[in-house]
C-alpha cells in the first residue's frame, strides 16, 4: 500500500531567520485533500566528546522551553554547510575543543510530525584545547561529566534533549558492548 501524500501546493506563510513555516495543499493517499503544517529548518549538527570515561556537555538557556539544559554541543547548519564541519565548528565555539577526527553516528529527524529538521550527530576523537568563541548571542558553560553521572542525568530527567540522550545511549551501548566482549 502506497502511504505517500502528494504536495500540490507550498505556501509559505512566514520566513524567519532560523526556520520558514509552511501551510501545504496536499493529497491523502486516497486521494481526498488536506493541509500539511511544515516547519522548514536548516537542520543541525550535534557533536559528542567522551574521554577517559568523562562526557563533554554544555548549559544553556533554551527560549522556547524557558529553563536551562544541559546538552552536547550543536548548532545549526548555514545553507549548503557541511555537517561535520558545523560540528567541528559548534564544538570549538562552545567548548574550546578541536577534534582531530570526526565520525558521523546518526542522522536522525527530531520531530517528523511537523519539521522537515534533520540533526547530525557525530562523534568526536583525540580533541586538544583550544579557545571558546560562541556566538554573539549564545551564553553557555562548558562542564565534564562521569559517564555514569550523565546516564544518571538521563535517568532522573536533569537531561531531557533528545539529541544528547542519544548520543550518550549510544555511547554507553557500545562500552557496555566493548565490555562484554572483553570478559
Amino acid at each position: 500500500m502506497d502511504l505517500t501524500e502528494k504536495t500540490v501546493k507550498k505556501n509559505v506563510i512566514y520566513r524567519g531567520r532560523i526556520v520558514n513555516l509552511r501551510v501545504d495543499d496536499a493529497l491523502l493517499p486516497d486521494g481526498r485533500p488536506c493541509m500539511r503544517e511544515v516547519v522548514e529548518h536548516p537542520g543541525g549538527a550535534a557533536v559528542l566528546y567522551a574521554e577517559a570515561g568523562k562526557v563533554l556537555l554544555v548549559r544553556q538557556f533554551r527560549y522556547a522551553y524557558g529553563e536551562e539544559l544541559w546538552e552536547i554541543p550543536a548548532g545549526k547548519l548555514e545553507k549548503g554547510e557541511d555537517p561535520r564541519l558545523a560540528a567541528a565548528r559548534e564544538l570549538e565555539e562552545e567548548t574550546g575543543q578541536s577534534a582531530e577526527r570526526l565520525e558521523l553516528w546518526f542522522m536522525l529527524y527530531p520531530t517528523p510530525g511537523y519539521t522537515n529538521e534533520k540533526i547530525y550527530i557525530y562523534r568526536a576523537y583525540g580533541a586538544h584545547a583550544g579557545h571558546v568563541h560562541p556566538d554573539e548571542d549564545e551564553f553557555l558553560t562548558a562542564s565534564l561529566f562521569p559517564a555514569e553521572e550523565v546516564a544518571k542525568m538521563i535517568a532522573d530527567g536533569r537531561i531531557r534533549d533528545a539529541k544528547t540522550i542519544v548520543a550518550v545511549q549510544r555511547l554507553l551501548l557500545e562500552e557496555s558492548a566493548g565490555r562484554r566482549g572483553g570478559e
